[in-house]
């Protein structure tokens, strides 16, 4: 049985859904042991904007409320509000707001979306002021008891608007701290944008920093991955917890037990984005995680 206790943070998965969002998401957060999931509810590389099945949107709500388990959606990765390309920009805001109602349907606790990026040369400024006439009006005209859009500062690569913890100081002031806002931090993401949590104290510190800029209870989200590149590398490869450059050095896989035992993640649900397959076993990878990181809790279950 899984270590349920208050302030023990949910760790689970980005689950696959092959064969329904219930009958296959459902499935695999079972086999893999996951106490909470994340989802993509349409093509991740597109702009396609899917209704759903409301029979499988029904079955997946009632079961992870069944089983306990918080649910998030991560918005496709061309989302960018901060782009000069106007198409882009609105198809970006449509997308957002989309997926915003579709969690409120699914009963979800957030939807994520990368920061984003300026992608041209002095267009920060005009990025952020972006951010407040675009996406500000998006979160006004959301369920007020609906999902957090929990932001996600990238690897810092391509003009990005929030890759360190604290470029989320001035991404937050653009969209009046809006209550719905939220932060999914990415541990691989702050590896890649110069953070170093390989370090005793590192990923402690970051964290710390992270409070400082946003404030207390704005973490909704943390995306738990081990990278394959080095510390300020701006690069996104994700790989198995305690195999790369954050978990396998000197000090091991002591960044990961800072991270779940650290007063702001007390209660924060954890996905890992890593590599799902395993010694040929299709749910291998993601259960052996998820395993590790609650015997990194202190889980008496996950020996």
């Amino acid at each position: 049985m899984t270590n349920t206790s208050p302030g023990v943070p949910p760790v689970g998965a980005h689950i696959q859904i092959k064969g329904g969002l219930a009958k296959g998401g459902l499935a695999y957060t079972d086999a893999v042991g996951a106490r909470a999931v994340q989802v993509f509810v349409g093509n991740p590389r597109g702009w396609k904007l899917t209704d759903g099945d409301p029979e499988q949107d029904a079955l997946f709500t009632a079961g992870c409320t069944e089983r306990g388990v918080p649910s998030f959606i991560h918005t496709p990765f061309l989302v960018n509000v901060g782009s000069p390309t106007e198409a882009t920009v609105g198809q970006s805001v449509a997308s957002i707001a989309h997926n915003l109602r579709r969690g409120a349907q699914l009963g979800c606790q957030g939807v994520v979306v990368h920061a984003g990026s300026a992608v041209g040369e002095d267009r920060y400024e005009a990025a952020l002021r972006q951010l407040r006439e675009r996406l500000l009006p998006v979160l006004e005209a959301a369920d007020p008891a609906g999902p957090r859009l929990l932001i996600e500062p990238t690897a810092g690569g391509g003009k990005a608007l929030a890759a360190t913890v604290e470029d989320l100081g001035p991404y937050f002031a653009a969209l009046e701290h809006h209550p719905l806002l939220g932060v999914c931090f990415d541990t691989c993401h702050a590896w890649a944008a110069g953070h170093d949590l390989a370090v005793p104290g590192g990923m402690a510190a970051t964290l710390d920093a992270l409070e400082a800029t946003v404030g207390a209870g704005r973490l909704g989200l943390v995306h738990v991955n081990d990278s394959l590149d080095e510390c300020g590398s701006k690069r996104d490869r994700h790989t198995t917890i305690g195999t790369g450059t954050i978990g396998a050095g000197p000090y091991g896989t002591g960044p990961f037990a800072e991270l779940v035992r650290h007063r702001t993640t007390a209660g924060v649900p954890m996905v890992v984005e890593t590599p799902s397959l395993r010694d040929g076993d299709p749910c291998g990878g993601h259960a052996a995680d998820i395993k590790l990181l609650n015997s990194l809790i202190g889980d008496p279950a996950a020996g």
